[in-house]
């Protein structure tokens, strides 16, 4: 894990700040990590990086607009060294991706720079930096990251309605209040810009699980009526996806629409159907972007061989990954695939 003085360091950097800025994932993991330290110091804007695994140059319009004293990522693979160069701030990079060095941090923080196989979500971390308050948040980013939570023990004696006690993230995912409201942090930051930033900005503001799932007030109300739209969008495709038994590899491929579900559907597929890699795509601008996910192998690894001959590129965890092929070279890109699985 990371060292309690480290732990330390982004707390006094995060308590001294006056106008904060933080880019945050948009999945679970990320949104609770940004909630965590908003809640935390009660400071600063929070901006969600979506379609793009790495927080790119474009992005230091947001440091002109803002004027931050301080720069936090949270949860993203990777930053460009050109945002670091251009952005002039001091920049703390908390994440637990596969280590990608860079100049000119102020702080990195990821418990893979000590312990390559250690990989706790970056939410957790968040949590720790946050002197452990909001501990339903964390439990929602750990359980949307597929990890059990280490503190499970005493949310069980908080929220005992909540979860169950279990050894498989799946079932937390997918059996539970806590794995609903998982997907409802991934639900609630897909749609238009403008909306996204309405919804974060009142969930940042709803202090307790029961209010979501209960909708006792009417921002609880308000966020679920987006969520039940998304929702609705989401099952009809899930219900299109056919898996025929033999096969290694189930792909599911659909066209560019309002909404993007490639990760959301690629983790619920692997849970129906564990011994299968899954390969979700979604066309979009000439390419597949796509999400690629199995159990019991390195599929980080696999991607990387079978990326060599085609244009796109991808990686991730490493039984997660994410990625964009040209539309030209999707099928040799499968092929590919096949080979090596």
């Amino acid at each position: 894990m990371i060292p309690k003085k480290e732990l330390e360091k982004v707390r006094n950097a995060l308590e001294k700040s006056e106008n904060p800025l933080f880019f945050f994932d948009d999945d679970p993991d990320g949104l609770a990590s940004y909630l965590l330290l908003k809640k935390y110091i009660n400071k600063g804007k929070g901006i969600v990086i979506k379609n793009t695994p790495s927080l790119s140059s474009i992005y230091i319009r947001k440091i002109r607009e803002q004027s931050p004293d301080i720069v936090f990522v949270l949860d993203k693979p990777d930053i460009d060294q050109e945002f670091i160069d251009q952005a002039k701030k001091p920049t703390v990079w908390i994440d637990h991706h596969p280590i990608i060095q860079k100049q000119g941090l102020f702080l990195h923080i990821n418990p893979r720079l000590k312990k390559p196989n250690t990989n706790p979500p970056t939410s957790y971390l968040c949590y720790k930096i946050a002197k452990n308050k909001n501990m339903w948040i964390a439990a929602v980013g750990i359980v949307g990251d597929w990890q059990i939570p280490k503190f499970l023990n005493s949310f069980l004696k908080k929220y005992p309605d909540l979860a169950i006690k279990t050894k498989n993230p799946e079932e937390l995912l997918y059996k539970t209040p806590i794995g609903h409201l998982a997907r409802f942090f991934s639900f609630i930051l897909k749609g238009k810009t403008s909306e996204v930033r309405k919804s974060v900005s009142i969930l940042s503001k709803i202090d307790s699980p029961y209010e979501l799932l209960n909708k006792e007030t009417p921002r609880a109300r308000y966020l679920y009526k987006k969520f039940d739209k998304v929702n609705k969008e989401y099952n009809n495709l899930l219900k299109g996806v056919k898996a025929k038994g033999k096969e290694k590899l189930l792909v599911f491929t659909y066209p560019s629409i309002k909404t993007s579900f490639t990760g959301d559907l690629a983790n619920e597929l692997l849970y129906k159907y564990p011994k299968k890699v899954i390969l979700i795509a979604r066309e979009k601008s000439g390419e597949m972007r796509l999400s690629l996910r199995s159990k019991a192998k390195r599929i980080d690894t696999i991607l990387k061989k079978a990326l060599q001959d085609v244009d796109g590129y991808g990686g991730g965890h490493e039984h997660a990954c994410g990625g964009s092929i040209k539309i030209y070279d999707f099928t040799k890109f499968i092929k590919n695939l096949r080979k090596l699985i």
